[in-house]
């Protein structure tokens, strides 16, 4: 039996922080207490006193880039650098080559998973214009849910025939992810630029081509068709405060219907840093203004946004060193999503209960993700440990990712991910992944 015991730990978990126990058999957390006393040839004991621990974050926007684009990233190099940076699950996109539009190509990733994954995954099934069939088709217990881009995608992804997208909508009772910005006004703005600066078009525009009213305009789109047909709709990586008045705090999240993502990178960049990172922060949505930036921590804090993810998406250095209209927009954000958060709580932005409510709890309840997302008995124990206090810097020694590059490259945090438990097996271990592949496909009480 495998049984693992954390002592003195400041417990995270429901909104309160207390110190205690926790005892771990096999994958499974079996007992919280103030104090629990074993022999220490019965278990292996960590001591976890002065630091946080917290459950294992759950990423609901992850594009780990296998198959087809594996230069950039893997199932394997990219899960391993999410468990070192307490992300436990990741629910990844279609947007791989073939798109996951097809039951049969969706399952195969779901395969490549099993044998290469070292955290918990799952795989949100592609809508295009032509495949509600295979999208009907769907396992809600066993996949997370539909993903629609209402923005240019890898492939035959964008989804702009209204009366396709209304039947999606009505058809089908799983949760509906997208991705929203308007590509009429996005081509507008660009063919202005275009008009001015030919293709040396500068990177500080990004954020004025694909532009807030591009989101707003997509956005209301999407939660007026949802209200319409009824749709369990979330929307990922919101980054305008224009967009904030389409979401409501004041019901409880479980009757919520509609229910709102932002990502690290809205919550950390603004426009300016286009000027020092380029390229590098170049995402889909963009980076926007430091007054957008002011609106989502606000919102994200009283209740109107859900949940905080990362969009990871590597690209190469060398992709990303193109100019401004060849480099492809995402960057890596795994490793460091936590711990940014962690950095913006000694900031005074947000607190240690409110990351775990909307890194961890909320993901679970929104997608319904059985016996994950809390520290509980008889939940599976994929658990953090956060040293508030144990400064360290980013730098291409220690990051993970297979681009081997990171947008918070220099930066030192004052907070360290020490431990990281995958169904009770300690997989990560400062700065060290053991070669212990032990994700689960996520399953989902629905």
């Amino acid at each position: 039996m495998n049984r693992i015991l954390i002592k003195n730990a400041k417990i995270v978990n429901e909104g309160s922080i207390f110190e205690g126990d926790v005892l771990i058999e096999n994958d499974l957390i079996v007992e919280i207490s103030d104090s629990i006393s074993l022999k220490t040839s019965d278990c292996k004991v960590i001591d976890a006193e002065g630091n946080y621990l917290i459950p294992g974050a759950i990423d609901d926007q992850v594009h780990f880039r296998e198959p087809g684009l594996t230069h950039k990233g893997d199932i394997e190099s990219e899960s391993r650098a999410a468990v070192a940076g307490g992300i436990t699950s990741f629910i990844e996109q279609p947007n791989t080559v073939p798109n996951a539009v097809t039951q049969e190509i969706l399952e195969d990733k779901y395969q490549i998973a099993a044998v290469k994954s070292f955290a918990n995954y799952s795989f949100m099934m592609g809508a295009t214009n032509d495949n509600l069939e295979e999208v009907l088709k769907t396992n809600p217990k066993n996949v997370a849910g539909i993903k629609i881009f209402l923005g240019s995608s890898t492939g035959n992804m964008l989804v702009d025939n209204e009366a396709t997208l209304e039947r999606i909508f009505s058809s089908t009772p799983m949760l509906i992810a997208v991705h929203c910005e308007d590509e009429t006004t996005i081509q507008n703005n660009l063919a202005l630029f275009k008009e001015q600066y030919g293709e040396d078009v500068p990177v500080t525009a990004h954020h004025l081509i694909r532009s807030a009213e591009a989101c707003y305009i997509s956005s209301s789109k999407a939660v007026a068709l949802a209200k319409k047909t009824g749709a369990r709709l979330h929307i990922f990586h919101l980054s305008t405060a224009k967009e904030m008045e389409l979401f409501t705090n004041k019901i409880p999240l479980e009757d919520k219907k509609i229910t709102a993502e932002v990502c690290v990178h809205h919550l950390w960049f603004t426009d300016e840093d286009y000027k020092t990172k380029g390229n590098f922060i170049k995402w889909n949505p963009a980076v926007k203004t430091a007054s957008d930036r002011k609106a989502l921590w606000e919102a994200l804090n009283d209740g109107r946004i859900d949940v905080i993810a990362t969009d990871h998406a590597p690209h190469t250095k060398e992709e990303k060193k193109q100019s401004y209209l060849k480099a492809p927009s995402g960057g890596p954000l795994v490793q460091h999503a936590v711990v940014a958060m962690f950095e913006a709580h000694h900031q005074g932005k947000i607190s240690v209960e409110k990351i775990v409510e909307k890194m961890c709890h909320n993901p679970a309840r929104i997608f319904k993700i059985e016996k994950r997302g809390f520290i509980k008995e008889g939940y599976f124990a994929d658990l953090v440990i956060v040293n508030p206090s144990l400064p360290w810097s980013v730098n291409p020694d220690n990051i993970l990712s297979k681009c081997g590059w990171s947008p918070f490259e220099g930066f030192a945090f004052r907070s360290r991910i020490t431990h990281t438990f995958v169904n009770g097996e300690l997989v990560y271990n400062n700065f060290k992944v053991k070669d212990i592949r032990n994700g689960k496909r996520l399953l989902f009480d629905r």
